[in-house]
């Protein structure tokens, strides 16, 4: 399992976020994998992709969330490949928190386009924008994400445990949300059919013409604080720097109640 090669990258990715390991006595265990059995393609694509023997099962139960929920399961019983999963970073038990990307080489949109097929949203918020998230309790993985995003199209992101179940919600929306999902769902990959679509989809969107541009924030200079401090009229001083009054009354609220160093200091 060369995690270079983008398919394996992907698959181990979607094993890290949806897969669970099983240790037997002796040499029995397992991996298995459930997904609806509207994706039971991508069952089929992870059982062709590996070299040992393993099965694909379908079966309808009743859950606490539907009365027939129809699901398939992919199952990989080899102690040679799950011992060599587990060398790459698979935990056996439970490992939601313990997750981590891998300590080798490997294609990294393909592995983040896994966690997000298996964790993940992508397509469109209610208020009509596009939206790429992941939901991972593995502040390793948080913190990878946010990296590749800030790398990628400059946007910083700082995780934060939610306060009611303890996960991380991550998430990216409109320019920013196309640009990461043209980058990891790209033409030819390997993908959940149904996030493929929408993330074709949400390359055609653009931004309606009376909503506001997102800008990155300009940092202010030494001159720039001295001017404000001397300035008699907010308004003026505004015009004269390219800033909103809003911005320079902020500003100059700092520096005068002391929570920034003023010029000189």
């Amino acid at each position: 399992m060369d995690l270079t090669v983008p398919e394996y990258a992907y698959m181990f990715g979607f094993l890290q976020a949806d897969g669970h390991l099983y240790r037997g006595t002796g040499q029995k265990g397992r991996l298995t994998v459930e997904l609806k059995a509207r994706d039971i393609d991508l069952l089929y694509r992870f059982k062709h992709l590996t070299p040992y023997n393993s099965s694909v099962t379908e079966r309808t139960r009743s859950t606490n969330y539907a009365d027939n929920y129809h699901s398939a399961t992919w199952t990989l019983s080899s102690l040679e490949a799950r011992t060599k999963l587990n060398e790459l970073g698979l935990p056996y038990g439970r490992k939601s928190k313990t997750i981590a990307p891998p300590r080798s080489s490997f294609a990294e949109r393909d592995y983040l386009r896994g966690l997000i097929d298996a964790d993940g949203s992508v397509g469109y918020t209610g208020q009509g924008w596009p939206l790429l998230s992941l939901t991972t309790s593995s502040a390793a993985i948080g913190t990878y994400l946010c990296s590749y995003a800030r790398e990628t199209t400059g946007t910083e992101r700082t995780i934060k445990r939610n306060a009611r179940d303890g996960v991380f919600n991550i998430s990216y929306e409109k320019e920013v949300a196309q640009t990461l999902t043209a980058l990891l769902y790209y033409p030819g990959c390997m993908s959940l059919g149904r996030k493929q679509v929408k993330a074709d989809a949400i390359a055609s969107w653009r931004r309606p013409l009376d909503m506001r541009a997102a800008h990155s924030r300009r940092s202010w200079t030494a001159r720039e604080d001295l001017t404000l401090l001397e300035a008699p009229d907010i308004t003026a001083v505004a015009d004269e720097l390219g800033r909103t009054e809003r911005s320079c009354r902020l500003r100059l609220w700092r520096l005068r109640n002391g929570r920034l160093l003023t010029p000189g200091q």
